[in-house]
C-alpha cells in the first residue's frame, strides 16, 4: 500500500491551495482598483505617500473593497513593520505584545504600521489604549471598521486620525477584478456578456464576493451561461446588513425618505430590501405608524388607521403573508397628502412648555370646589361654550401673562385645507369677541 504515496511530493513543497481572492490581492497600491479617490494624485493617501509622511487613518467602508490590502502597502510603500490584529480575536494580552514589539522596533529606528480590523468593536478603555502609542510615534494605527466611526470610536482616538471613506466597487472596478482573474486561471467565464454584467450586480461592491462566486464558475466551467442559469448556478451573497448597524439606519432612513418623498416605487424596494435582509417587521410596522403620523398627520386622517391596520395584520398573519399588509400601507402613506404641520406644533408646543413650566392656567378655567377657592376667584367668568350662539367663547385658555401661543399651522393641502378653515373661522370669531 505504501507504493500509493511513492509519486505524491514531499511534504515541504506542498501548498495549501489559495482563494481566487487571496491570490490576486494587489502587490501595488496602483493595482488596487476603485479607491482612486484616496489612491490618486489629488486623493488624500496620494498626497500622504507624495510627502512621505502617513498619519494615523481609520478606514470606513463595506466588506471586500480592500481596507486590509491598502493598509499592508502602505506599510510596504513607507518602509513600516506591519502588524495586523482583528478587534474580535484579540485581547489584552495582544494589545500588550505589539505594542511591546513596537517600542523596540522603534528604538532601533524603524516604525510600525498596526491595522486592527473591525476597530469599532474594542470597547472604551480598549481604544484608549492605543492613544498614548500613537502620540509617542509607536504606531501608525490604521483601523477599519464598516460602522459609521461618529458613533462607534472614541471622539479622542478620532481626533488622533483621519477618517477615510472607501467605496463600494463600481461597474468599471469590476470588470477589472474579473479579467484579472480570468487572466490569472489562463480561461475565459463561462457567462455570457449579460450574465457577467448580473454577476458583478449581485455582488453589491465587494470584491471579495466577486471574486468568490467567479471561482465556483470556474470550477464549474461548461458552455456560457444565461443571467437565470448562473444565478441558480452558483450561491448567492447573503445580502450586507447588521440589525443593530449602520445598515439598518441607512436602510431604514431610506425607507422613510421615499414614503415622505412621495415615491411608492423606492419605498417599495427599499421595504422589501429591509425584509429579505431579516429586519424584524414589527420594527417596520412601528416606523410606519410614525410615518403617518410624523409626515401625514392630519392632511390625511385616515393614513395612520392603515399603518394601524397593517400592523394589526401582520400580528395575526406574520411572514410572509403578513409583509404584503405592510407593503400596502407604504403605498399608501406614500402616495397620501404629506404635512408635518402637527408634527411642527408637537415641537413647537413643547418648547413653550419647558420655558413656561411654571405657569398656572387662568383661573376662570379653574374648577372651584371649595368656598375658598370661589373666595379666591377660581372659576369666575366662565363661559360655557356650549350655551354661546355659536358654540364658542372665545376665551383665553393660556396662562394669564403669556402670549398666545400658534403651534398648529396646517397645509394647504389633504384634510388639512379644511382643518385650516376652521382655524380661520376660530380665529375671527375670536377676535369679534375680545379674545386675545
Amino acid at each position: 500500500m505504501a507504493d500509493l504515496f511513492d509519486h505524491d511530493p514531499p511534504a515541504k513543497t506542498r501548498e495549501a491551495p489559495r482563494p481566487l481572492a487571496d491570490r490576486l490581492r494587489p502587490e501595488r497600491l496602483s493595482d488596487v482598483v476603485g479607491q482612486d479617490h484616496l489612491l490618486g494624485p489629488e486623493g488624500a493617501l496620494g498626497a500622504m505617500l507624495a510627502a512621505g509622511r502617513l498619519s494615523s487613518l481609520v478606514f470606513w467602508g463595506p466588506p471586500g473593497v480592500g481596507k486590509t490590502t491598502i493598509a499592508r502597502l502602505l506599510a510596504a510603500e513607507t518602509d513600516l513593520a506591519f502588524e495586523q490584529i482583528s478587534a474580535i480575536f484579540s485581547g489584552v494580552a495582544d494589545l500588550r505584545r505589539v505594542f511591546e514589539a513596537a517600542a523596540l522596533r522603534r528604538k532601533q529606528g524603524r516604525g510600525t504600521l498596526l491595522f486592527v480590523d473591525e476597530i469599532h468593536r474594542f470597547n472604551k478603555a480598549q481604544q484608549d489604549g492605543f492613544l498614548p502609542h500613537m502620540e509617542s510615534g509607536a504606531v501608525t494605527l490604521v483601523g477599519a471598521t464598516t460602522e459609521n466611526p461618529s458613533f462607534e470610536l472614541n471622539a479622542a482616538l478620532l481626533s488622533r486620525a483621519q477618517v477615510m471613506v472607501l467605496k463600494p466597487l463600481g461597474a468599471e472596478a469590476m470588470a477589472a477584478l474579473l479579467d484579472r482573474a480570468e487572466a490569472l486561471e489562463g480561461a475565459k467565464l463561462p457567462l455570457t456578456e449579460a450574465a457577467r454584467e448580473a454577476l458583478a450586480g449581485m455582488a453589491e461592491g465587494d470584491g471579495r464576493a466577486l471574486l468568490n462566486m467567479a471561482e465556483q464558475l470556474f470550477r464549474i466551467g461548461g458552455a456560457p451561461m444565461e443571467p437565470a442559469e448562473m444565478a441558480a448556478r452558483i450561491n448567492r451573497r447573503a445580502p450586507v446588513y447588521d440589525k443593530a448597524g449602520d445598515g439598518h439606519y441607512n436602510l431604514i432612513s431610506a425607507l422613510h425618505k421615499s414614503v415622505r418623498g412621495s415615491d411608492p416605487d423606492a419605498a417599495l424596494y427599499w421595504l422589501r430590501r429591509m425584509l429579505l435582509a431579516g429586519e424584524d417587521p414589527r420594527y417596520l410596522a412601528r416606523r410606519i405608524v410614525r410615518m403617518a403620523v410624523e409626515d401625514i398627520g392630519l392632511a390625511e386622517p385616515e393614513a395612520v388607521k392603515q399603518a394601524l391596520a397593517a400592523a394589526e395584520v401582520y400580528e395575526r398573519l406574520g411572514s410572509p403573508e403578513g409583509d404584503l399588509a405592510l407593503g400596502q400601507a407604504i403605498v399608501y402613506l406614500a402616495l397620501a397628502p404629506k404635512s408635518n404641520a402637527l408634527y411642527r406644533a408637537w415641537g413647537a408646543a413643547g418648547e413653550a412648555a419647558r420655558s413656561t413650566g411654571s405657569a398656572s392656567p387662568p383661573k376662570h378655567i379653574l374648577n372651584a370646589p371649595t368656598k375658598l377657592m370661589k373666595a379666591e376667584g377660581y372659576g369666575a367668568g366662565y363661559a360655557y361654550d356650549h350655551d354661546e350662539a355659536d358654540g364658542f367663547s372665545g376665551q383665553n385658555y393660556f396662562p394669564e401673562g403669556m402670549k398666545r401661543g400658534v403651534y398648529y399651522l396646517p397645509k394647504d393641502r389633504g384634510f388639512e385645507r379644511e382643518l385650516a378653515k376652521r382655524l380661520e373661522w376660530f380665529a375671527k370669531k375670536r377676535a369679534e369677541k375680545g379674545g386675545a
